[in-house]
């Protein structure tokens, strides 16, 4: 095995989803339905097989760090096409493809019957495949320019799949808004890159790790801040917008305008997870500053905590699922922010596999539901969907952190990494963690036991697009749901194996073995969390027995148990929590009033400063005093030239005359002026 890796192979995996996207989008009349699907599944199958080799190599010691294509050269700053291949990006990239793969097979199926326009089937792959391709060129990146285009990639191409049915308003709303809430961390995200290159003066990674020490000892100009600080902060914003994190979490929601393919692959494996991504990377930057990670603590336990709450009152099967991915971001964010990064990375691995599951589990359904969403229409859909019941119950066991599944490694490393933590926040960021492991049982399980088990709510009722009209004895239709074609299951099925069996398998090398011993850098001594949980691990076996034995577990049980009795045992006891408690549900309902604040505060702030600058700044200022007024003043210097050439010959003479008596008086005036003056008698 080489020491380094193929740089051929590293290209054909990054641009193989390019030309499959290539091909559906501009070839797609061409080669119609069948022809866009294959060709961008035979694209991202390429990348994910090339994923596993490099993936390979890269565990048996092979490296790449170096320049594919030098764009320009500004001074003496380097803009480059680079690839860093370490353990942290080849878990990525085959995390990305194999997700991206299922989610192409998946939906054939989903987006079998869609009319919705001409070409949108093709449109529609063309998109799904061009954002693989950016996602891959962002986590493969060795570089700060790269990375903006990756990063700016994806944003893009979310923004058209969350608006793919531009004929609603609401899909409309949803991808601006997406991409209006990005814009805002993306802001903060170029000023901490602009922070970095213009006090590191590169833009490569390595060459700017290797400065970080020098970066930490510099001050903030015109302030008491560090500049590593405000650096790091600013980068961290613009992970708070791509991650969701509170406040910058109100586009993800609303993102589930998209078709559920779009949900699963934005909010499973990629987009929201470039955030935590790319703090991970830029470990180096962040351990040398305590502020920095303390301000991501604190806000990933909001995040963790408050949008797990807003997980209990959805009805719409795809919105509690969105709303899990918030909460676990946010448990994400919580492990980056108590330095324990390769546990943050490790969890969005398994988060990856178990969110989508659940995801294109939900889009199942709502196939077999004839596209309804809402849960309180469903019940009882185990015996008729067997395939998507029990693939959603592995992928909920592995969300709530049953022990062995997957999701239980990565939420208890957290925990305990928040614990053994010292720095200000962790006090509130264990209650978090601790408090959302009861919350995300509660939810998880309340939309499980609503859709699977229970009475069948969805007979007689009309699906979405039906009228409810009734035969001549007054009885409905029956609507009986059915299970999805194989072309969905198979993808639940493979997504299942590793929500299953990955934390087991892979909680030994990524969290106390070598596997990012390169790529990750965390000071011991002043973060100890990872320290600690290498004490405290006897293997994954014991880990999950004592699993069985910890707060964690008991509150995730309590959660399921508390969830059955309310809506299987007794289902009066939620309705009337609701009534007793109607000021707090009316303010989940309201999302915490954070969509009113923004559209009737900020929206209204930013069009006061917008038209101010409109009417002072470009009407009154540019247009008005610099373009105007300049014009104004040359027309009068105009006029009055305009006075003096007449183009009487008489004049012209005169004007000669005064001006030589003029020029001959300013000459003379040494000599004349002793006799003037005592002639005035000055």
């Amino acid at each position: 095995m080489a020491a380094t890796l193929n740089p051929n192979l590293l290209l054909l995996i990054a641009l193989a989803p390019l030309v499959g996207s290539m091909i559906a989008g501009l070839a797609g009349s061409k080669v119609g339905r069948a022809g866009a699907h294959w060709a961008t599944i035979l694209g991202v199958a390429v990348s994910f097989v090339g994923s596993v080799l490099v993936l390979k190599d890269v565990v048996a010691g092979a490296r790449f760090n170096a320049t594919i294509y030098e764009w320009m050269v500004v001074g003496g700053l380097k803009m480059e096409i680079g690839f860093l291949i370490d353990g942290l990006s080849a878990m990525m990239m085959c995390v990305v493809t194999f997700v991206s793969l299922m989610v192409h097979i998946y939906t054939i199926g989903y987006m079998a019957d869609d009319d919705t326009s001409p070409g949108g089937y093709q449109r529609f792959f063309s998109y799904i495949s061009l954002f693989t391709f950016s996602m891959l060129m962002l986590v493969m990146s060795n570089n700060f320019l790269q990375l903006f285009f990756g990063w700016e990639a994806v944003g893009l191409v979310s923004y058209l799949l969350i608006g793919y049915y531009y004929q609603k308003p609401t899909a409309i709303f949803a991808n601006m808004k997406a991409f209006l809430v990005n814009r805002v961390g993306d802001f903060g995200f170029i000023l901490g890159i602009g922070l970095i290159v213009a006090y590191a003066g590169t833009l490569n990674y390595g060459e700017a790790f290797a400065k970080a020490g020098d970066l930490a000892k510099l001050p903030f100009p015109g302030t008491d801040w560090m500049l590593i600080t405000v650096a790091c902060i600013c980068l961290f914003i613009g992970a708070m917008g791509k991650s969701a994190q509170f406040p910058l979490h109100v586009w993800l929601p609303d993102s589930m305008e998209g078709p559920t393919p779009i949900s699963a692959l934005i909010h499973a494996a990629t987009m929201v997870t470039a955030g935590i991504f790319m703090v991970a990377r830029m470990s180096p930057l962040f351990e040398l500053s305590d502020t920095a990670l303390n301000f991501v603590l604190v806000i990933g336990s909001i995040t963790a905590l408050f949008m797990g709450f807003m997980g209990i009152i959805q009805n719409d099967i795809k919105r509690v699922v969105a709303y899990s991915t918030l909460s676990q971001l946010g448990y994400m964010t919580v492990a980056l922010g108590v330095s324990a990064y390769s546990v943050a990375v490790f969890h969005l691995m398994t988060h990856a596999f178990f969110k989508a599951l659940l995801f294109l589990g939900a889009g199942s359904v709502i196939i077999g539901m004839h596209h309804d969403q809402d849960i309180r229409n469903m019940g009882g859909l185990r015996k008729y969907m067997p395939i998507t019941w029990i693939t959603s119950l592995l992928g909920s066991l592995a969300l709530i952190g049953t022990p062995l599944f997957s999701g239980f490694y990565s939420k208890d490393s957290i925990i305990e990494a928040v614990h053994a933590s010292t720095l200000p926040g962790a006090g509130f960021a264990y209650f978090a963690v601790i408090a959302g492991v009861f919350v995300t049982a509660f939810y998880s399980f309340r939309m499980y036991f609503l859709v699977f088990h229970g009475k069948e709510h969805f007979h007689h009722k009309p699906f979405p697009g039906e009228h409810d009209h009734h035969d001549d004895h007054g009885h409905g239709h029956d609507h009986t749901p059915h299970e999805s074609p194989w072309v969905v299951t198979a993808p639940l099925v493979l997504l299942a194996i590793p929500s299953v069996v990955i934390g087991f398998l892979a909680i030994q090398p990524m969290l106390f073995g070598d596997f990012f011993k390169d790529a990750i850098h965390v000071n011991l001594h002043a973060h100890p969390a990872m320290e600690e949980l290498a004490h405290e691990f006897h293997g994954a076996a014991a880990m999950a027995l004592h699993g069985l034995t910890t707060l964690p577990f008991w509150l995730a049980l309590a959660g399921v148990v508390t969830a059955y009795v309310f809506y299987m045992v007794a289902p009066s006891i939620p309705a009337t929590l609701a009534k007793v408690l109607r000021p707090l549900i009316v303010i989940l309902e309201n999302k915490y009033y954070m969509d009113w604040f923004n559209e009737n505060v900020l929206a209204r702030l930013a069009r006061v400063i917008g038209v101010g600058l409109w009417k002072g700044g470009d009407a009154g200022l540019i247009d008005g005093v610099i373009i105007n007024g300049s014009a104004k003043v040359i027309g009068g210097i105009a006029g009055l030239v305009r006075r003096v050439q007449t183009g009487h010959l008489y004049w012209y003479a005169l004007v000669m005359i005064l001006g030589i008596t003029g020029l001959m008086t300013w000459q003379l005036w040494p000599y004349i002026k002793p006799q003037f003056n005592a002639l005035f008698g000055f």
